[in-house]
Protein backbone atom coordinates (compact mmCIF):
# COMPACT_ATOMS: atom_id res chain seq x y z
CA UNK A 1 0.00 0.00 0.00
CA UNK A 2 1.23 3.48 -0.87
CA UNK A 3 1.40 6.37 1.55
CA UNK A 4 0.42 9.83 0.31
CA UNK A 5 0.80 13.11 2.15
CA UNK A 6 -2.30 15.32 2.04
CA UNK A 7 -0.56 18.67 2.07
CA UNK A 8 0.74 21.60 0.03
CA UNK A 9 3.41 22.39 2.62
CA UNK A 10 6.76 21.97 0.89
CA UNK A 11 8.66 21.56 4.17
CA UNK A 12 6.36 18.71 5.21
CA UNK A 13 6.77 17.09 1.80
CA UNK A 14 10.54 17.39 2.09
CA UNK A 15 10.49 15.87 5.60
CA UNK A 16 8.32 12.91 4.58
CA UNK A 17 10.49 12.26 1.52
CA UNK A 18 13.73 12.38 3.51
CA UNK A 19 12.24 9.95 6.06
CA UNK A 20 11.32 7.50 3.30
CA UNK A 21 7.63 7.79 4.15
CA UNK A 22 6.38 9.33 0.92
CA UNK A 23 4.91 7.66 -2.16
CA UNK A 24 3.01 10.71 -3.39
CA UNK A 25 1.49 14.07 -2.49
CA UNK A 26 -2.24 14.73 -2.68
CA UNK A 27 -3.23 18.38 -2.78
CA UNK A 28 -6.50 20.30 -2.78
CA UNK A 29 -7.21 23.92 -3.78
CA UNK A 30 -7.80 24.94 -0.15
CA UNK A 31 -4.34 23.69 0.81
CA UNK A 32 -2.65 26.15 -1.54
CA UNK A 33 -4.76 28.95 -0.08
CA UNK A 34 -3.77 27.94 3.45
CA UNK A 35 -0.10 27.80 2.45
CA UNK A 36 -0.19 31.49 1.47
CA UNK A 37 2.75 33.29 -0.07
CA UNK A 38 3.91 31.57 -3.28
CA UNK A 39 1.51 30.82 -6.12
CA UNK A 40 0.15 27.34 -6.74
CA UNK A 41 2.52 26.96 -9.68
CA UNK A 42 5.51 27.91 -7.54
CA UNK A 43 4.50 25.51 -4.78
CA UNK A 44 4.04 22.69 -7.27
CA UNK A 45 7.46 23.34 -8.77
CA UNK A 46 8.97 23.26 -5.29
CA UNK A 47 7.22 19.98 -4.43
CA UNK A 48 8.37 18.36 -7.65
CA UNK A 49 11.94 19.33 -6.78
CA UNK A 50 11.56 18.17 -3.18
CA UNK A 51 10.35 14.65 -3.94
CA UNK A 52 10.39 12.36 -6.95
CA UNK A 53 6.83 11.14 -6.44
CA UNK A 54 3.42 11.67 -8.08
CA UNK A 55 1.78 14.99 -7.19
CA UNK A 56 -2.04 15.00 -7.33
CA UNK A 57 -3.45 18.39 -8.39
CA UNK A 58 -7.11 19.38 -8.83
CA UNK A 59 -8.44 21.20 -11.89
CA UNK A 60 -10.06 24.58 -11.33
CA UNK A 61 -13.23 23.96 -13.34
CA UNK A 62 -16.20 21.64 -13.85
CA UNK A 63 -17.25 22.68 -17.38
CA UNK A 64 -16.00 20.00 -19.82
CA UNK A 65 -13.94 22.22 -22.09
CA UNK A 66 -12.34 24.07 -19.19
CA UNK A 67 -11.62 20.85 -17.30
CA UNK A 68 -9.87 19.46 -20.36
CA UNK A 69 -7.80 22.60 -20.97
CA UNK A 70 -6.91 22.94 -17.30
CA UNK A 71 -5.94 19.28 -17.03
CA UNK A 72 -3.76 19.48 -20.13
CA UNK A 73 -1.95 22.56 -18.81
CA UNK A 74 -1.38 20.95 -15.42
CA UNK A 75 0.01 17.80 -16.99
CA UNK A 76 2.56 19.91 -18.87
CA UNK A 77 4.06 21.18 -15.62
CA UNK A 78 5.77 17.86 -14.87
CA UNK A 79 5.61 14.15 -15.59
CA UNK A 80 4.92 13.79 -11.85
CA UNK A 81 1.52 15.49 -12.08
CA UNK A 82 -1.65 13.43 -11.69
CA UNK A 83 -4.72 15.50 -12.58
CA UNK A 84 -7.61 15.29 -10.15
CA UNK A 85 -11.06 15.81 -11.69
CA UNK A 86 -14.32 15.94 -9.71
CA UNK A 87 -16.63 13.12 -10.78
CA UNK A 88 -19.64 15.11 -11.95
CA UNK A 89 -21.65 14.50 -15.10
CA UNK A 90 -20.24 17.47 -17.00
CA UNK A 91 -16.66 16.36 -16.35
CA UNK A 92 -16.96 12.75 -17.54
CA UNK A 93 -16.24 13.64 -21.17
CA UNK A 94 -13.20 15.64 -20.11
CA UNK A 95 -11.89 12.70 -18.08
CA UNK A 96 -12.24 10.51 -21.15
CA UNK A 97 -10.40 13.02 -23.36
CA UNK A 98 -7.58 13.56 -20.88
CA UNK A 99 -7.02 9.84 -20.43
CA UNK A 100 -7.04 9.35 -24.21
CA UNK A 101 -4.27 11.97 -24.40
CA UNK A 102 -2.17 10.02 -21.94
CA UNK A 103 -2.83 12.28 -18.95
CA UNK A 104 -3.03 10.44 -15.64
CA UNK A 105 -6.40 11.19 -14.03
CA UNK A 106 -7.70 10.60 -10.52
CA UNK A 107 -11.44 11.01 -10.07
CA UNK A 108 -12.45 12.80 -6.86
CA UNK A 109 -15.85 13.07 -5.16
CA UNK A 110 -16.26 9.30 -5.41
CA UNK A 111 -18.47 8.14 -2.55
CA UNK A 112 -19.86 4.77 -3.66
CA UNK A 113 -19.03 1.78 -5.83
CA UNK A 114 -21.32 2.81 -8.69
CA UNK A 115 -19.48 6.12 -9.06
CA UNK A 116 -16.16 4.30 -8.90
CA UNK A 117 -17.13 1.95 -11.74
CA UNK A 118 -18.21 4.87 -13.93
CA UNK A 119 -15.00 6.78 -13.20
CA UNK A 120 -12.87 3.77 -14.14
CA UNK A 121 -14.94 3.21 -17.27
CA UNK A 122 -14.22 6.80 -18.31
CA UNK A 123 -10.52 6.03 -17.99
CA UNK A 124 -9.55 7.27 -14.53
CA UNK A 125 -6.53 5.45 -13.17
CA UNK A 126 -7.60 6.00 -9.58
CA UNK A 127 -10.61 7.05 -7.54
CA UNK A 128 -10.36 9.23 -4.45
CA UNK A 129 -12.79 8.77 -1.58
CA UNK A 130 -12.77 11.04 1.47
CA UNK A 131 -13.04 8.98 4.66
CA UNK A 132 -13.70 12.01 6.87
CA UNK A 133 -16.51 13.35 4.68
CA UNK A 134 -18.23 9.96 4.51
CA UNK A 135 -17.99 9.45 8.26
CA UNK A 136 -19.38 12.95 8.86
CA UNK A 137 -22.66 12.06 7.12
CA UNK A 138 -22.97 8.64 8.71
CA UNK A 139 -21.63 6.57 5.82
CA UNK A 140 -18.76 4.41 7.04
CA UNK A 141 -15.72 5.54 5.08
CA UNK A 142 -13.78 2.31 5.58
CA UNK A 143 -16.76 0.26 4.44
CA UNK A 144 -16.94 2.31 1.24
CA UNK A 145 -13.25 1.62 0.60
CA UNK A 146 -13.97 -2.09 1.06
CA UNK A 147 -16.85 -1.91 -1.44
CA UNK A 148 -14.77 -0.04 -4.04
CA UNK A 149 -12.01 -2.63 -3.82
CA UNK A 150 -14.52 -5.50 -4.03
CA UNK A 151 -16.28 -4.16 -7.11
CA UNK A 152 -12.99 -3.53 -8.93
CA UNK A 153 -11.69 -6.99 -8.05
CA UNK A 154 -14.97 -8.65 -9.07
CA UNK A 155 -14.95 -6.98 -12.48
CA UNK A 156 -11.20 -7.21 -13.06
CA UNK A 157 -10.98 -3.42 -13.30
CA UNK A 158 -7.51 -1.92 -12.98
CA UNK A 159 -8.15 1.23 -10.99
CA UNK A 160 -6.56 2.26 -7.70
CA UNK A 161 -8.56 3.17 -4.62
CA UNK A 162 -7.20 6.12 -2.65
CA UNK A 163 -8.58 6.61 0.85
CA UNK A 164 -8.19 10.19 2.01
CA UNK A 165 -7.78 11.61 5.50
CA UNK A 166 -8.28 8.76 7.99
CA UNK A 167 -8.10 10.46 11.37
CA UNK A 168 -6.44 7.80 13.53
CA UNK A 169 -3.98 4.93 13.39
CA UNK A 170 -6.92 2.54 13.72
CA UNK A 171 -8.69 4.04 10.70
CA UNK A 172 -5.43 4.00 8.76
CA UNK A 173 -5.02 0.29 9.45
CA UNK A 174 -8.66 -0.40 8.58
CA UNK A 175 -8.23 1.34 5.22
CA UNK A 176 -5.21 -0.85 4.49
CA UNK A 177 -7.08 -4.02 5.46
CA UNK A 178 -10.07 -2.90 3.36
CA UNK A 179 -7.86 -2.97 0.27
CA UNK A 180 -6.93 0.67 -0.32
CA UNK A 181 -4.09 0.97 -2.82
CA UNK A 182 -3.05 4.23 -1.19
CA UNK A 183 -3.95 6.20 1.90
CA UNK A 184 -3.52 9.98 2.06
CA UNK A 185 -2.97 11.46 5.52
CA UNK A 186 -2.38 14.95 6.83
CA UNK A 187 1.14 15.71 8.13
CA UNK A 188 -0.02 15.72 11.77
CA UNK A 189 -1.64 12.30 11.36
CA UNK A 190 1.46 10.92 9.66
CA UNK A 191 3.59 11.99 12.61
CA UNK A 192 1.06 10.51 15.03
CA UNK A 193 1.30 7.17 13.25
CA UNK A 194 4.89 6.95 14.44
CA UNK A 195 3.89 6.87 18.10
CA UNK A 196 1.71 4.76 20.39
CA UNK A 197 0.38 5.35 23.91
CA UNK A 198 3.09 2.94 25.11
CA UNK A 199 5.89 4.65 23.18
CA UNK A 200 6.91 7.09 25.94
CA UNK A 201 6.81 4.36 28.60
CA UNK A 202 8.90 2.06 26.43
CA UNK A 203 11.38 4.84 25.65
CA UNK A 204 11.83 5.66 29.34
CA UNK A 205 12.53 2.00 30.09
CA UNK A 206 14.94 1.79 27.17
CA UNK A 207 16.88 4.81 28.42
CA UNK A 208 17.03 3.41 31.97
CA UNK A 209 18.31 0.09 30.67
CA UNK A 210 20.83 1.86 28.47
CA UNK A 211 22.07 3.93 31.42
CA UNK A 212 22.58 0.83 33.54
CA UNK A 213 24.39 -0.94 30.75
CA UNK A 214 26.61 2.10 30.26
CA UNK A 215 27.60 2.04 33.95
CA UNK A 216 28.44 -1.66 33.69
CA UNK A 217 30.72 -1.04 30.73
CA UNK A 218 32.39 2.05 32.17
CA UNK A 219 35.86 1.25 33.59
CA UNK A 220 36.22 1.72 37.35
Amino acid sequence: MKLLLASADVDEVRWAASAGLLDGVLTAPAMFTEAGGPSERELLDAMVRAANVPIYVTVHAVEPGEVYRDGREMAKLSDAIVVQVPLVEDAIVAIRRLCADGVRVAATLVFNAAQAVLAAKAGAQSVVTAIDHLDAVGHGGVQVVRELRAVFDASGTECDVIAVRPATATQFTECALAGADAVAVRPAVLRNLLVHPLTDRGLDQFLRDLSQQHRQWTPA
